[in-house]
C-alpha cells in the first residue's frame, strides 16, 4: 500500500448529513412524524380552512399512458399510489423476517405469530357482537396495529422494556401487516375484471423469469412492479398488494453472502473505486438495500400525507359523543381497546402453556399486557380499511375515524403505563440462555449503535460490512465528492 495518504477534505454540509441521515431512521422519529400529520389534519378541518383542505384532496388528477387513463382524486393517488410503496416496505420487512429473521425459526416465530392471531381474532369478533347490521363490514378495522406509532411508544421507553420485547412487538407488527393485507385481498375487493387479472398474473410471470435469468437491473423491475400496479389497479383488487407482492419477491439473501475485505489504494482509478462499492453492495441482500433507501421516504413522507389525506374530520364535543357512542364506535373502542390486549395475551399465554413458545428472556406477562394495549394502536391500516369498509358513507367514516383516533390515543397511554409499571431499567444485552439478541432490524441498530463508521483516508483497509453500512452505492457519490476522488486517486486516474 502506498505509503502517501490524502486528507479528507470536510465541507460544512458533512456536519450535520451523517448526524440527520441517522435520525430519519428512528423509530421513534417516524410515529412522531405520524401524529404531526393527523393533529395537522384535524387542525385544519376545525377552523376555517376545513372547505379548502376538502376541495384540495378531491381535486381530480388525470395520468394517460398510451390507452391507459386514469383520473383519480388527490386522496385516491395517495391511497392506492403512494401507500402501494408503504406495502411494499411492509412487504419487505416480512421477507427479510420470513428469510433471516425470527419467522425463520418455528420456535421463536411461534410466540409473536400466536399472539397477532389472538389479536387478529378476538377484535374481530368483538367488533361483531356489538356492531349494527349495517356497519358489520368492519369487522377488520380493529384487526391492524400501527407498527410505526406502536413501536415509537416502545422506543420512548429506553431501557425500561427488555430488549427482546422490541423484537416480540416488531415481529408480531409483522405478522399483524401480512393479515391485515390477507384480510384486504380477500374481503375488501371490489368486482373483479378477469382480463385485467390475468395481465396482472403475466406481468408476475414475467418478474419471476427475469429473477430465474438473474436479471439484477433495478430499473427493469420498477417498470415491471409499475406495470403489475396499473394491471391490479384496473382489475378491482385494491392496488396496494401489488406493493406487497413485489415486496415479498425481491432477494433477501446477499449474492455475495461471504465476508470480504476490500482495500482502496490511492492509485486506484475510478472505475476501480466503483468495482470496489459494487462488490461491497452485493455482500448486502437487496431486500436491505431497500428497507434501508425507502423507509425514511415511506416513514416520514407518505404515511404523513396518509394521514393529512385521511385524518381530517370535524370533532366538536357533539360528533366526539356521537362518534365514540355509536354503534360503529363502541365496536371499534372494543376491539381496539379490549380485544387487542385480550386477543394477544391469552393467545401468548396458551402459546407458552402449551410447550409450542417461550416467553421472551426477561419478560414478564405484565410485560405482555403491556404490548397487548400497544397492539390496539391501530392507526394507519385501521383508518385504512375504514374506508374500504365503509365506502360512500361518509357519517359512518367520520363516526369510525374519531373512535380508531381516540382509541389509538388511549391504547398508547394505556401500554406505555403498563410497561412502566412492569418492571425497572431492564440490563441491555443480557440473554439468558447465552444467545445473541438478534435479528436486530437496521432502524434499530441505527437508533442505539454508535456514530457511523467513516473512512477518512481511503487508502484504509475497510472491511465490507462496513463499507456497505457507511457508503453505499447510492450514497457514495455524496459520501466522497467528486474533490476527495481527485485527491484519493490523482487527478490523471479522474
Amino acid at each position: 500500500m502506498s505509503s502517501h495518504r490524502s486528507e479528507a477534505v470536510e465541507v460544512p454540509i458533512d456536519r450535520i448529513r451523517l448526524p440527520l441521515l441517522r435520525i430519519i431512521h428512528l423509530e421513534n422519529l417516524s410515529g412522531m412524524a405520524l401524529i404531526a400529520g393527523a393533529v395537522t389534519a384535524l387542525v385544519l378541518a376545525n377552523t376555517g380552512f376545513a372547505e379548502s383542505v376538502q376541495h384540495f384532496w378531491h381535486y381530480h388528477l388525470e395520468v394517460r399512458v398510451g390507452p391507459i387513463q386514469l383520473d383519480e382524486s388527490l386522496v385516491h393517488w395517495v391511497n392506492d399510489g403512494l401507500m402501494t410503496v408503504f406495502f411494499f416496505v411492509a412487504g419487505l420487512e416480512i421477507k427479510r423476517e420470513l428469510v433471516t429473521g425470527d419467522l425463520r425459526a418455528p420456535r421463536k416465530a411461534a410466540l409473536p405469530a400466536i399472539a397477532a392471531l389472538g389479536g387478529m381474532v378476538v377484535p374481530a369478533l368483538a367488533f361483531v357482537a356489538v356492531s349494527g347490521p349495517a356497519s358489520r363490514s368492519g369487522w377488520g378495522v380493529p384487526m391492524a396495529t400501527d407498527i410505526a406509532f406502536a413501536v415509537g411508544i416502545l422506543t420512548l421507553l429506553g431501557n425500561r422494556v427488555p430488549p427482546r420485547l422490541k423484537v416480540f412487538l416488531l415481529t408480531l407488527a409483522i405478522v399483524d401487516d401480512l393479515g391485515a393485507i390477507l384480510v384486504i385481498a380477500l374481503f375488501y375487493t371490489t368486482a373483479l375484471d378477469t382480463t385485467a387479472l390475468a395481465i396482472a398474473a403475466a406481468v408476475l410471470i414475467g418478474m419471476l423469469v427475469l429473477r430465474f435469468l438473474g436479471v439484477w437491473w433495478m430499473p427493469i423491475y420498477v417498470i415491471v412492479g409499475t406495470g403489475l400496479w396499473l394491471a391490479v389497479f384496473e382489475s378491482g383488487v385494491h392496488a396496494t398488494l401489488a406493493g406487497v407482492v413485489c415486496g415479498l419477491l425481491a432477494p433477501a439473501r446477499p449474492r455475495r453472502p461471504e465476508r470480504t475485505e476490500v482495500v482502496a489504494y490511492p492509485d486506484h482509478t475510478i472505475d476501480e473505486l466503483k468495482a470496489i462499492v459494487f462488490e461491497t453492495r452485493e455482500t448486502k441482500s437487496v431486500v436491505d438495500r431497500l428497507i434501508h433507501g425507502l423507509h425514511p421516504f415511506s416513514a416520514l413522507l407518505i404515511v404523513p400525507v396518509f394521514a393529512l389525506a385521511n385524518t381530517g374530520v370535524g370533532i366538536s364535543a357533539t360528533a366526539l359523543l356521537e362518534g365514540i357512542a355509536s354503534s360503529t364506535g363502541l365496536a371499534i373502542l372494543l376491539g381496539l381497546l379490549v380485544g387487542k390486549p385480550v386477543g394477544i395475551t391469552v393467545a401468548a399465554w396458551l402459546a407458552v402453556r402449551t410447550g409450542l413458545a417461550e416467553l421472551p428472556s426477561h419478560t414478564t406477562w405484565t410485560h405482555m399486557v403491556g404490548v397487548g394495549f400497544l397492539g390496539g394502536i391501530g392507526f394507519t391500516v385501521s383508518l385504512f380499511i375504514t374506508d374500504l369498509a365503509f365506502s360512500g358513507n361518509d357519517a359512518t367514516i367520520d363516526s369510525a375515524k374519531i373512535a380508531v383516533l381516540s382509541a389509538s390515543i388511549l391504547a398508547s397511554v394505556l401500554g406505555a403505563l403498563v410497561l412502566v409499571r412492569a418492571s425497572g431499567p431492564a440490563v441491555i444485552g443480557v440473554v439468558d440462555d447465552g444467545s445473541a439478541l438478534g435479528p436486530i432490524t437496521y432502524d434499530e441498530l441505527n437508533a442505539t449503535a454508535p456514530d457511523a463508521f467513516i473512512a477518512d483516508e481511503l487508502g484504509s483497509a475497510v472491511g465490507a460490512d462496513e463499507l456497505g453500512s457507511a457508503v453505499g452505492a447510492d450514497e457514495f457519490g455524496s459520501a466522497v465528492g467528486a474533490d476527495e476522488f481527485g485527491a484519493a486517486a490523482g487527478a490523471d486516474d479522474r
